[in-house]
């Protein structure tokens, strides 16, 4: 089992009437890598890490004498997809949880889709909005059930409880197996493949594909709503009887972070577009739900781009390779070089997502010469990720027939004001960063504030905080860039259709695929 430390965003305090960021604190949890292309995380560990953060940012905001009965309510913003089931007696997680981007569950999804007419990946795409793939719960969820003699068990004696990320924390705060609260929100939900985006509640059709019992499945509710109330614990000594009154996956709370409250809005968090009604796409887009701002409020859709790996390939360059020593450093040497030099970089490091859902890709870097070094790797590393946007931009822009003229973005990544540059550069547009780049937790905060019982921060276009922001705008012509961009699109076809057949435990052998008799596989193999 190979181990790796990333960071958690704990925490993080802003001042409803000016939106300022008062107080945060981070920590790092761990994610394993148990077998090729499994990942996971330790669901005790990423609670233990919640109430540390909750601690130690308190313990600054006492520093900074600010009272912390000034806190009128809490948010929770999460990673989605990542799957968890627990004991709700015991309160024990059943297993790791399965990470978004793990891809255990190629075989099961392969399968799934082969039995649908025409062996159509988005045979359910009518009612969830989602292409059959790993990166959904569903099937994690079905790994689990079929494959872990607990999580089977315990859904036998009807102890088990399923959920995302956000589920599991707002359960554990509100009480855990002392009365805690078991649901998550419409944005989480639609993220499953169980998930109805019309009826916006579970259906019991795509319940009974994928076998899932729905007594397991936490109670769907709006995005801004009073859940339940923080409860002490031997873990928890602060912000107790505060309410938790939002749930929102990550892209969502961004979406409002960023005040994309119009239609043809987009943001990329390193694209999401907004919309009032579900629009389907034709071009390898997910259409999700945005947000449900209170339990009588409509809900709003996006169109949406996932890609599976941006920030990730910076992680990659630095833990995997030793190429850079730190994720800043990547912008020093990108610079250095100025150029790529004709080298393209797809990190497909868990297939290709939107638009293309193509599992069997696997990473590439293309158009090395002997001339060609780290520096131009790491320039690679940053354009490939303003590929990626760009691939879904325009993909959105078809979807939706609302061309944009402008980026919003957020995250981590846009500190690097190189990425920022070469960003607009491939798009030909005009990117513009806000100087807080915290936007996902600043929409968890703003939804918290503007929640029933809570009012004390105004959603109306009126009355939003003003966010300074950076504009970065394009510096090279549009020919260079749509040769740049066509060279890229040549790359993805290379890293296509990659992942054929299975290793074995021996690495001089290969096993018949799932499902394949060995004579047709050897045909194969031949032809």
């Amino acid at each position: 089992t190979t181990t790796k430390r990333q960071k958690l965003s704990g925490p993080l305090v802003f001042n409803a009437k000016t939106a300022e960021l008062m107080s945060h604190h981070q920590v790092e949890v761990n994610q394993s890598y148990p077998k090729e292309g499994w990942v996971e995380e330790d669901p005790k560990e990423i609670i233990q890490s919640v109430y540390e953060c909750i601690e130690r940012t308190c313990e600054k905001l006492h520093q900074l004498k600010i009272d912390i009965s000034n806190i009128k309510a809490v948010g929770v913003t999460n990673q989605r997809e990542t799957t968890l089931v627990w004991d709700k007696e015991t309160g024990e997680p059943l297993y790791n949880a399965i990470v978004w981007l793990d891809l255990r569950t190629q075989s099961t999804v392969e399968g799934l889709i082969n039995k649908t007419p025409g062996q159509n990946k988005n045979h359910l795409k009518h009612k969830t909005g989602l292409p059959i793939s790993t990166y959904f719960s569903a099937v994690k969820l079905r790994w689990l059930l079929d494959n872990v003699d607990e999580v089977r068990q315990a859904v036998l004696s009807e102890r088990a409880m399923f959920g995302t990320v956000d589920s599991w924390i707002i359960w554990c705060l509100t009480g855990g197996r002392n009365g805690g609260v078991h649901c998550t929100d419409v944005t989480n939900a639609s993220r499953t493949m169980l998930f109805n985006i019309h009826t916006m509640d579970w259906d019991p059709e795509l319940c009974r594909y994928f076998d899932v019992p729905m007594e397991i499945l936490p109670k769907v509710r709006s995005s801004s709503e009073i859940y339940g109330w923080m409860v002490s614990s031997d873990n928890l000594h602060c912000l107790f009887c505060n309410p938790v009154c939002v749930c929102l996956g990550d892209q969502s709370a961004a979406l409002v972070g960023q005040m994309c409250f119009k239609e043809g809005q987009a943001k990329n968090t390193y694209g999401t577009g907004n919309t009032k009604i579900p629009v389907m796409s034709d071009h390898g887009l997910l259409t999700t739900v945005a947000y449900k701002m209170g339990k009588e409020e409509p809900a709003c859709y996006a169109l949406e781009g996932s890609v599976a790996i941006a920030g990730a390939v910076v992680r990659w360059l630095k833990d995997n390779m030793g190429i850079v020593q730190s994720s800043s450093e990547i912008e020093t040497l990108a610079a250095a070089a100025g150029s790529s030099y004709g080298c393209y970089f797809v990190p497909a490091f868990s297939g290709l997502y939107a638009p293309y859902w193509e599992p069997s890709a696997r990473g590439i870097i293309c158009g090395l010469t002997q001339f060609t070094n780290r520096n131009h790797l790491a320039f690679a590393a940053l354009e490939a990720v303003c590929f990626q946007t760009r691939e879904i931009l325009e993909a959105m822009n078809q979807d939706s027939g609302v061309p944009l003229t402008m980026l919003q973005v957020d995250g981590g990544m846009t500190s690097n004001r190189l990425l920022m540059q070469l960003q607009a550069d491939i798009l030909c547009m005009s990117v513009v960063r806000p100087t807080m780049s915290e936007t996902t937790a600043l929409g968890a905060a703003m939804a918290a504030g503007a929640a029933e019982g809570v009012e004390v921060w105004n959603l109306n276009p009126d009355h939003l905080p003003h966010i300074t922001s950076e504009k970065y705008i394009p510096q090279i012509n549009c020919d260079e860039s749509e040769f740049r961009f066509a060279r890229w699109k040549k790359a993805v076809q290379r890293a296509m259709n990659w992942e054929t057949i299975e290793p074995c435990c021996s690495s001089n052998e290969f096993c018949v695929p799932k499902g394949t008799s060995v004579g047709s596989h050897v045909k194969q193999l031949l032809l």
